[in-house]
């Protein structure tokens, strides 16, 4: 379930990046402020900062990073730095995949060229003045950057007259439990930070408002800002949308956002997780995603036709059918987990194929019928295991292409998706393995992504679909150790 939210009707300012790196006399910037090299020196020197935090995010969307001198941030900002690629070649568990070309054994994980983006600036509220700056990997390292690969989609986008807004919202779960507490209890039996299936709850919020008061904080603080905050249906779980913006912007929002939920959890001793679905007896964990465009020409939006059926556009109607074809295809980038798939099985509020409907949160694709300013539609197939940019991404680039191609959406649904029969091709793979195949096999994925993306991505998918098999469960003891 979610809460919708508006798009705005005039863009967002430009994130401009000057090539100058002289500090000059100009006011000091706030974090928000920064746009070129001079500010971002500018505001360290301000501060008295002797290093600064900069960092980058991996294939599977974690948040990867240093503190920096001042000295090596000034170099970085004018000439770039290097970071090993080793991080563009491991799993979430920091395991090295064998099967991959961009890096592994074979290239003896050299340093990669990282470029600092001055206008990603952030304050870190708990750290006393310092500063975070976001990086993304630079030339050859580019082509398999999800950040990187996200502006490259954008970049396709702007070039065919529009200008895309989203906005991503998420459920995460909330445990009164600790890192080291969680381990010891094998993942088992973790204690929720309230009891209960209390959805919207007025009494949750209330009671624990200094937390929610917090994250609220630490969204206006760090740039992230929360349009709706509330709990789900289910123990502990939390809802919250941020706040529209550029899909660039959105993309470092909705990425920070998952990072420092999970860093002020752990500072107050709990836990938020972002699995799609760590339990059996609860829903999975959404990561849905509201897109629309608007008209680099005059502002308006492409999407709204005042009096056409649902105000559906023309251009709103071939997005649509781009996201509806190619979601089996690029599923993988959407749902990139083995967790993933524990999610999507019906009757719980995700999709089981690519169908569309009308203001129905039981089809894959929602449209979301409204004016000029809020005409947009929901991908709700996402999950909160997702790289942001990475889904972000498919979203526009499936929609994008469905444009350049003149295609047409299928029939909408009309009420309970998952009871209705839909043709074979909408039917979505349901394993990790059957989706990367599918990635390697769609020539829409080349041609949006590149083929060093699509065949690094593919391949990291397999490798982690490898490394499920060679795990035990308690499943497995349970059902044959005593009586097969």
């Amino acid at each position: 379930m979610d809460e919708s939210t508006e798009l705005p009707s005039s863009p967002a300012a430009t994130n401009s990046l000057s090539s100058s790196s002289a500090v000059s006399d100009d006011p000091v910037p706030s974090p928000r402020q920064v746009r070129s090299i001079a500010d971002a020196k500018r505001i360290v020197e301000a501060r008295g900062l002797t290093h600064v935090k900069v960092g980058l995010f991996d294939n599977d969307g974690v948040m990867r990073g240093k503190y920096m001198s001042r000295e090596k941030f000034f170099s970085a900002l004018d000439h770039g730095f290097a970071f090993c690629d080793v991080v563009l070649g491991w799993d979430v568990q920091d395991q090295l995949y064998d099967n991959t070309r961009y890096t592994g054994w074979h290239t003896g994980y050299p340093d990669a060229p990282v470029r600092i983006l001055p206008y990603t600036c952030r304050e870190v509220p708990f750290e006393d003045g310092m500063l975070l700056f976001l990086a993304e990997f630079s030339d050859s390292a580019e082509v398999v950057c999800p950040r990187a690969l996200l502006r490259r989609v954008i970049q396709r986008c702007e070039k065919a007259g529009f200008a895309p807004y989203g906005a991503l919202e998420y459920e995460f779960f909330v445990f009164d439990e600790t890192p080291d507490s969680a381990r010891a209890k094998g993942y088992r039996d973790l204690k929720p930070f309230t009891p209960g299936w209390f959805g919207y709850s007025m009494i949750r919020n209330s009671v624990h408002a200094d937390l929610y008061h917090e994250i609220l904080e630490l969204a206006q603080q760090m740039d992230f800002p929360i349009e709706g905050l509330h709990t789900e249906t289910g123990p502990g779980v939390l809802e919250a949308a941020i706040t529209v913006d550029s899909v660039e912007a959105a993309g470092d929002k909705a990425a920070l956002f998952k990072t420092f939920i999970k860093v002020l959890a752990e500072r107050r001793g709990l836990m938020a997780t972002f699995m799609a679905k760590w339990s059996n007896d609860y829903p999975g964990q959404s990561g849905h995603i509201h897109l629309s465009l608007r008209n680099k020409s005059d502002n308006k939006s492409a999407f709204f036709a005042k009096d056409a059926p649902h105000s559906m556009s023309d251009v709103q109607r071939q997005f649509l059918a781009g996201q509806q074809r190619l979601m089996p295809e690029l599923l993988c980038m959407v749902a990139p987990t083995i967790n993933s798939y524990r999610r999507l099985i019906p009757g719980f509020w995700a999709p089981t194929d690519a169908t569309w409907g009308v203001e129905n949160r039981t089809a894959a694709l929602r449209v979301i019928p409204g004016s000029d300013k809020s005409q947009r539609q929901e991908y709700r197939l996402g999950a909160a295991d997702a790289n942001p940019y990475l889904a972000l991404a498919v979203a526009l680039g499936s929609g994008i292409y469905g444009i350049e191609q003149g295609w047409q959406p299928g029939d909408a649904v009309d009420g309970n998706a998952y009871a209705a029969d839909h043709p074979a091709e909408l039917a979505l793979p349901r394993t990790l393995w059957d989706a990367a195949q599918r990635l390697k096999e769609s020539a829409a994925a080349r041609d949006l992504f590149g083929d060093a993306f699509v065949d690094h991505f593919a391949a990291s998918r397999e490798w982690e679909e490898r490394e499920y098999r060679r795990h035990i469960g308690e499943w497995e003891l349970q059902r044959y150790f005593e009586i097969i």
